[in-house]
């Protein structure tokens, strides 16, 4: 019974319809401009071997456009010295402008440094830092952004409140505080603690479940489930009129149970930090030195349930437990010193080969500017050099995943107007966007507003039309990793039918949330998984790509970035003891190119095959199938040439038949292609690796190409596994 189902779906004809419509296009594009690629951070001293023209030669083969700079930075919390000549704000410390005037020396390298007072123990980095919170130093602390104070953002205090969330770990019985707070401190703040929406409260402050539920405000993260839980005032935690100190605050006269507490605060003292009052921007904002939490004994004394530690970051790391109780800060300040720079972990690939490099196809660059942890200046200055030095600027991303970050929208978005007015006063014309959202498949949830919304991007742009500058954004971008890099008990083959789905929601979501029409979207940094992993040099990467590229095109995304295009050695996964990571090469240890991947082929399927190569506009037209699932997907483009290409990728274990028509309504008479038709295929009869070794693919023989004749009633087969490109002229 088996083998004749397999039968059938491998003889049974898919009827694939092309609508010819003219109005029905879904999407005009330049394939070098709209299937491009992204470089990032590298370690210490690789960049000038890694942006060899040589070694760009070979990365140009892939046959990707326009350039995406990635900001790996903003990502560890830290500020991003563009240009190592600039100045401090103080003599050897302060806030830092990185230089607009361009010198004979090329920026090649450039730098991340720390940030002193910051709040956050884990990062999206290198995961590496710690929060000065509860880091058991009494001489550091954590200072918020003075740019999101009234000083800057022209608001009230309190319309961006700021706020420190303590993770106990576990539910722990909670009903004192101590702050210990420095300059400038919080005179009104609030003493909160955490609830998932499924707990019920009983009068005595301890919480229930339904039968078979399990324990709401244990399992509803705060953080990483923002939207389905809310922040309660302990009965004695809302202050007002502070006067700073470290006094002991009973929260409650008797206990409660609760997993995350968050400090929220909402006017400050004004008063000025340990580094002077010189410099306004050392005034303004929030300060914590230290925090302890937990019950209070008959005698007075406060348990603490906080662990007071240096050791941050990741605690699997050899030497790094006990580490310190994680703390998540709502921002930090940019303030830092010469010697806080980071010299072991990674290097940003420098404005100028990155600029000068062949690698950018003479296109203009989409360049980041640092934000969340930096200052307008400093980037107002980068877009001043960039045009200084004569590059192309193509669009101007505005930081990188400041959801990853947990920024409030409306703090990213008093952000995004200051440093837009400072880029715009260099040049009004650039085109700056964001908000970089990391991967994501669903909206970005965040605590729900006075009004309940929990719509990060709704209310982001709520936020600049509010503020008379969502003519500012004029570009929306977004990063895509939708699954895991290892195969999870088979599970691929599902997410490759997922995709074509995944992509549409996503782009359905951001105009459900007020995108205004016309302004476009981006996808700047891309691959099949956030974690590496073996997948992406498989096959199913290649498969993955094709389906995700054209999918994001044909439902209306301008452009889209694989990640990453530099050949680095290809690493070992402990986890699944394989070989694996990103990139369209396979590279040994000593940084030889052992061979091309499977996304290599991929992206070589559309940009050559299904696209006429080049910088010409080309229309992609609606296409379905009468299949009923995503086993086999098509995806249509009216060549500059005039031929109509059409892309097939089935992801099935057998072949399956295609009879392709096109016809510019229902019931207008079908167009069939007119022979002959060029077949290129790739894909298992082509290509196979498995990871287990660090060796080349086998078979690896490319691009099969072929002919076949047109005419109504022609059934094309599409290999198992595979992509194919029909393509050729439509006959009467």
């Amino acid at each position: 019974m088996i083998q004749y189902a397999a039968f059938i779906a491998a003889t049974s004809l898919i009827n694939v319809h092309v609508d010819t419509n003219s109005a029905h296009v879904r999407n005009t594009v330049s394939p070098l401009r709209a299937i491009g690629t992204s470089v990032d951070s590298e370690s210490p001293g690789y960049i000038p071997a890694l942006w060899a023209p040589s070694r760009v030669a070979q990365e140009i083969q892939a046959g990707f456009g326009t350039l995406s700079l990635r900001l790996y930075t903003e990502l560890s919390i830290q500020d991003w010295h563009w240009n190592p000549s600039g100045t401090f704000s103080q003599g050897t410390q302060g806030y830092w402008t990185s230089s607009a005037t361009p010198t004979s020396t090329e920026i090649t390298d450039s730098y991340g440094y720390v940030l002193p007072h910051r709040g956050d123990t884990r990062d999206q980095g290198d995961d590496n830092g710690y929060s000065r919170i509860d880091d058991g130093d009494p001489n550091s602390y954590w200072k918020s952004d003075p740019y999101l104070a009234s000083r800057y953002t022209g608001d009230p205090d309190s319309a961006h409140p700021q706020w420190a969330v303590i993770d106990l770990d576990a539910v722990h019985e909670v009903d004192g505080i101590r702050i210990a707070w420095a300059d400038p401190y919080a005179t009104n703040f609030r003493v909160q603690y955490w609830r998932g929406d499924n707990a019920q409260a009983m009068p005595n402050g301890t919480y229930l479940q339904p039968p078979g539920v399990v324990t709401g405000y244990d399992t509803v993260d705060a953080i990483i489930d923002q939207a389905h839980g809310t922040w309660h005032d302990f009965p004695n935690g809302v202050i007002a009129n502070g006067a700073g100190g470290d006094p002991l605050i009973r929260l409650a006269d008797a206990d409660i149970q609760t997993h995350w507490v968050r400090i929220l605060m909402t006017a400050s003292s004004g008063t000025c930090d340990t580094h002077g009052s010189a410099d306004p921007r050392d005034c303004v904002g929030y300060a914590i030195q230290d925090v302890s939490l937990g019950l209070i004994d008959s005698t007075g004394e406060l348990h603490d349930l906080v662990r007071h530690s240096t050791c941050g970051g990741d605690p699997s790391r050899p030497g790094c437990y006990p580490h310190q109780s994680t703390i998540y800060t709502s921002s930090d300040d940019p303030w830092h010193t010469q010697d806080d720079r980071i010299k072991t972990d990674q290097d940003q690939p420098g404005l100028d080969i990155v600029s000068r490099s062949a690698l950018t196809r003479g296109l203009p660059v989409m360049y980041p500017v640092p934000l969340f942890y930096s200052t307008p200046q400093n980037a107002a200055n980068e877009v001043a050099y960039l045009e200084a030095r004569g590059y192309k600027i193509g669009y101007i991303e505005m930081g990188e995943e400041v959801d990853g970050q947990y920024a409030e929208p409306e703090d990213y978005a008093a952000l995004y107007v200051e440093f837009a007015e400072a880029i715009h006063k260099v040049d009004p014309k650039v085109k700056l966007g964001g908000p970089v959202f990391e991967g994501v498949n669903i909206d970005t949830p965040i605590w729900a507003d006075g009004t309940g919304d929990t719509r990060w991007f709704h209310r982001f742009l709520l936020y600049l039309r509010s503020h008379g500058h969502l003519n500012d954004l004029a570009f929306m971008s977004f990063e895509h990793y939708p699954f895991a890099g290892a195969d999870r008990d088979g599970r691929v083959y599902e997410d490759l039918i997922q995709e074509p789905a995944i992509v549409k929601n996503i782009v359905d979501m951001w105009h459900a949330d007020g995108l205004p029409a016309g302004v476009p979207m981006f996808m700047t940094e891309d691959n099949f998984a956030n974690d590496g992993g073996p997948v992406p040099k498989q096959l199913e990467g290649g498969l993955w790509l094709a389906d995700w590229i054209a999918s994001s095109l044909t439902d209306g995304i301008a452009g889209v970035n694989y990640y990453q295009i530099e050949a680095e050695p290809t690493g070992h996964e402990q986890r699944c003891s394989c070989y694996g990571g990103y990139g369209v090469f396979l590279v040994d240890r000593n940084g030889a190119i052992i061979a091309r991947t499977s996304q290599f082929w991929a992206a070589r399927m559309l940009d050559s095959q299904w696209f006429e190569a080049g910088d010409t506009p080309q229309s992609v037209y609606a296409t379905t199938t009468d299949l009923g699932s995503n086993d086999v997907t098509a995806y249509t483009v009216k060549r500059a040439d005039g031929t109509w290409s059409v892309l097939l990728v089935n992801k099935d274990d057998v072949p399956r038949s295609v009879d392709v028509s096109f016809s510019a309504s229902v019931v207008g008479a079908a167009r069939h292609f007119a022979g002959p038709v060029t077949v290129a295929t790739w894909g298992s009869g082509q290509y196979q690796w498995a990871a287990t070794k660090l060796v080349p693919p086998d078979p690896d023989t490319g691009i099969s190409l072929s002919t076949a004749p047109g005419g109504a009633g022609t059934a094309y087969t599409i290999p198992a596994r595979s992509i194919v490109v029909l393509r050729g002229r439509l006959g009467d």
